[in-house]
């Protein structure tokens, strides 16, 4: 089973963020300029919560308020759920399934070192399955060498 810190070394460690601060203007911006549906949202080097395009539009667009206007504290997820590089891509989907998220903070202590979205366990996965079925088609076949 693959661990968080194996998916991270394989991935990349990229990190995008914005402060409490910052409007939800220059969060969208970032996330369309970056290809990513949420950011982390950091202060004094801490994470202090998520903006998500959800975010965006539950507070923004549904409530008639200007992006330009709003600041990501009044919008952002401050119940932030996260993992640890030494948990397995399984125990990440379980807590992305159960708590309806898509993008979980990767932490190494109180520092932030990562991000992994529900496409990225999609795809270890589904790697991980597809090595399963060869194997087995393998040892099925009776090949000596697989």
């Amino acid at each position: 089973m693959i661990t968080v810190g194996e998916l991270l070394n394989e991935k990349g460690h990229g990190i995008w963020s914005l402060t409490p601060d910052d409007t939800v203007f220059e969060a969208i911006k970032l996330m369309d300029e970056k290809g990513v549906g949420a950011l982390a949202v950091i202060n004094n080097s801490s994470l202090v919560g998520m903006i998500s395009e959800r975010d965006y539009a539950r507070q923004v667009i549904l409530k008639g308020r200007s992006s330009k206007d709003t600041k990501i504290k009044d919008i952002m997820s401050t119940q932030v759920y996260y993992t640890f590089p030494s948990q397995t891509v399984d125990d990440c989907m379980v807590v992305m399934s159960e708590r309806r998220i898509r993008h979980l903070p990767v932490l190494k202590g109180d520092k932030l070192v990562g991000m992994l979205s529900i496409g990225d366990l999609i795809k270890v996965i589904i790697a991980e399955q597809k090595y399963i079925i060869e194997q087995l088609e393998h040892y099925i076949a009776g090949d000596e060498y697989s």
